[in-house]
């Protein structure tokens, strides 16, 4: 019989340590090290499965293209690169009750509608739980089937007797293998676990979905090898106090990353938003001073977003920089750019910057935008309502060149704007009729320009 052994394992990176710490090695975290009993393996087993394969040259195996399903919400397909496909591991992950249940419940009923069976394993709630749910989304259906349980191996016995083509598990911190001596959640469980899982979805070519919970920094609890052994890794983001939900992809081996969808949450569960440009600027309002609208870029979707900014004195020896959706870092450079460059005294002043909406928004496109909204608050002067802003400004002021600029002009078209001003250094392969593109060298130049 293999003796056990004590280990201590941090639960953010994995890192193994033989005795306790009050400070991770491996990722700096404090008071991160849990006790663990292992089982060392037994040097005679072996994992041959008795099948051998066989180096082959790339042009000799034949190329399959995959089969995949649709969730009946198109939304989630966009995301997942046009559907689910079989035998694939997703993983989502969200804050608490931003809605991942909810959207995992609605997509069963969608899957469930078209004659397949979906099985439903929670280790967070009751079944009678997740009916009372189910009633008021009205995702009730015969072919949906809920099990409570956290025994991970009396989960797949049972999914593999309802023989399910998705399968669902909520949520992977939960579950766990009585044969491991660690708690439910700890990095030997969470490891374990999505490895029987990763297994039983790929033998059986079931699509399967696991939930992981976050930390306070927003990034998947558990060790980084979860989403190294997942196909997919899917972020449900939005702040819980505004009613939009984004669903974003950060990891695809069957599609394109960084794609996004976007729901409104409502009293009957999630609803999707066919146009997330129409939505986010539905309450802007067009004759205000410090409000720029920006196109952003998500995946391959254009977003047209409003950037609000409020600058104002200050009250204190400190000026205040607060941003909300933007970052922080390329904000307080804009700020420094205008102040250095053209002569602006907001160094002095508290300067907010928000993204309505709730959305967050990270390229260097949005910078003219950003840069146009502090300017319109310094001035207390509105910009244009039919006025749209794309670039990335540079630290002597320039206005500096974007990606896929043309999609981002047919999206302001089709929104009824008719001016956008773009980086000069970049040329527009089409003209669009009835919107005007004004090509600008510097923020200087785009403020003698747009006011």
């Amino acid at each position: 019989m293999a003796k056990t052994k004590t280990q201590y394992v941090c639960q953010a990176c994995g890192h193994i340590e033989v005795k306790w710490m009050g400070r991770c090695p491996g990722c700096g975290e404090w008071n991160t090290l849990v006790e663990e009993v292992s089982t060392p393996v037994d040097s005679r087993r072996t994992g041959h499965s008795g099948v051998r394969s066989e180096p082959l040259p790339i042009h000799q195996i034949p190329a399959q293209s995959e089969t995949r399903i649709h969730t009946g919400i198109e939304e989630c397909d966009y995301v997942l690169g046009g559907g689910v496909v079989p035998g694939s591991l997703v993983l989502i992950g969200g804050d608490p009750g931003i809605g991942k249940s909810t959207l995992l419940l609605q997509l069963s009923q969608a899957i469930a509608s078209q004659n397949r069976r979906v099985l439903y394993i929670s280790g967070e709630e009751s079944a009678s739980q997740i009916r009372l749910r189910a009633e008021r989304l009205g995702t009730v259906h015969n072919n949906l089937y809920v099990m409570a349980e956290t025994d991970l191996d009396l989960a797949v016995e049972s999914a593999a007797s309802v023989e399910p083509d998705f399968l669902i598990v909520d949520s992977i911190q939960t579950v766990f293998r009585p044969s491991l001596t660690s708690a439910p959640g700890s990095v030997a469980q969470v490891r374990e676990c999505t490895s029987v899982l990763l297994r039983f979805a790929k033998s059986r070519n079931i699509a399967t979905f696991i939930v992981g919970h976050v930390t306070k920094d927003g990034a998947l609890a558990g060790p980084r090898m979860l989403e190294h052994m997942v196909d997919a890794v899917l972020y449900f983001e939005g702040e819980r106090h505004h009613m939009y939900r984004v669903l974003r992809a950060v990891k695809n081996r069957f599609g394109s990353t960084n794609e996004l969808a976007v729901f409104e949450m409502g009293d009957e569960g999630l609803r999707e938003v066919s146009n997330p440009s129409l939505l986010f600027l539905s309450e802007r309002q067009l004759v205000v001073p410090g409000s720029a609208v920006v196109a952003a870029m998500e995946g391959r979707r254009p977003l047209l977003l409003e950037v609000q900014a409020l600058v104002a004195p200050t009250s204190f020896g400190t000026p205040r920089r607060t941003t909300t959706g933007a970052d922080y870092q390329r904000v307080n450079m804009i700020l420094a750019v205008l102040e250095r460059r053209l002569g602006l005294q907001v160094g002095a002043s508290d300067a907010y910057v928000n993204v309505a909406g709730g959305v967050r928004v990270d390229e260097p496109a949005v910078d003219l935008g950003i840069a146009m909204a502090l300017v319109s608050s310094h001035r207390d002067r509105p910009l244009a309502r039919g006025d749209m802003f794309v670039g990335e400004v540079g630290l002597t002021g320039e206005v500096r060149a974007v990606t896929r600029l043309s999609e981002r002009l047919r999206e302001a078209k089709k929104l009824g704007f008719a001016r956008c001003f773009v980086p000069a250094a970049q040329t527009v392969a089409e003209t669009i009729a009835g919107l005007e593109v004004v090509s600008v060298q510097s923020v200087q130049d785009a403020i003698q320009k747009a006011f």
